[in-house]
């Protein structure tokens, strides 16, 4: 199987090396606009070659479509206008506008919208990791909307990387996405700010923040480039979590002020009960 692979940053580059780990891929050309990244994937090793976006279409079977989410609206029509019958998927953390996109677009059923469940704060090639998905998820959504052929390709593809698939609609997709990846992002940038705006001394920050501190605070590190798009394109799902947040946190506020510990104890024991899920 041969591969191109458009946006060689932290997923582009873990799915090639994934690929190349499990001997999927005979041959993996890399597209990117970043020169340095193109550069870089080639040192690595993560690619074969670099290509322009029109060669790396008619050289593979399988195109993997790795940028950020405004950016992968613009390309993917242009992928599938020049199809001949190989097929698209996407990597992206939100789905709906794609999924209708490619549903409104010649050669849409050779597309698979896919979200592999995971990542990291770090971005470009350098930041790819070696067994990245294994036993984690991948979201596959509107499957109906997919051709049976291309549907299983990818299904394949994604078992022998070691993942277990979900299907899910679209929508539900970000609307869940929301809650359990998005709004963690936002907390982790809000917090940054927080701390960053109240305490003006940086060794202090550094000196007395602990591993619990730095664990909250670390998806602040993620790319602005990757996440605004990401909470443009999921806006009405991303308020929502956004009013539910802020009304969680005014309620540990109001007990502070009103020295409620009692009922500042029974949030605590409530947000507990999330361990029943993540053990």
């Amino acid at each position: 199987m041969k591969v191109a692979i458009i946006g060689l940053g932290l997923i582009g580059g873990s799915m090639a090396l994934a690929l190349r780990e499990k001997q999927l891929a005979s041959e993996i050309v890399g597209v990117d606009a970043n020169d340095i990244h193109q550069q870089k994937a080639l040192e690595l090793g993560l690619v074969d070659k670099v290509m322009d976006i029109d060669s790396a279409i008619s050289f593979a079977d399988l195109i993997i479509l790795s940028v950020p989410v405004d950016i992968a609206n613009k390309l993917l029509p242009k992928l599938l206008l020049s199809l001949n019958n190989q097929v698209v998927m996407d990597v992206g953390s939100t789905k709906n506008a794609v999924c209708e996109l490619a549903s409104n677009t010649v050669n849409g059923k050779r597309f698979v919208a896919t979200h592999p469940m995971w990542g990291t704060e770090f971005s470009g090639p350098a930041a790819a990791v070696k067994g990245a998905f294994t036993n984690k998820a991948v979201v596959i959504c509107n499957k109906e909307n997919s051709d049976a052929d291309a549907l299983e390709f990818v299904e394949k593809i994604y078992h022998n990387l070691g993942m277990h698939i979900i299907y899910m609609d679209a929508a539900a997709h970000d609307l869940h996405a929301a809650y359990i990846s998005h709004i963690s992002h936002i907390t982790s940038f809000a917090l940054a700010n927080t701390v960053l705006e109240k305490e003006k001394e940086d060794e202090a920050i550094f000196a007395l923040a602990s591993g619990g501190f730095e664990s909250t605070v670390r998806l602040a590190k993620s790319n602005a480039q990757m996440w605004v798009p990401i909470f443009m394109q999921n806006k009405e799902n991303v308020l929502d979590v956004l009013n539910e947040h802020i009304s969680q946190l005014r309620k540990f506020k109001s007990c502070l002020e009103k020295e409620n510990f009692e009922y500042l104890a029974e949030l605590i024991e409530n947000a507990n009960t999330i361990n029943r899920i993540l053990k």
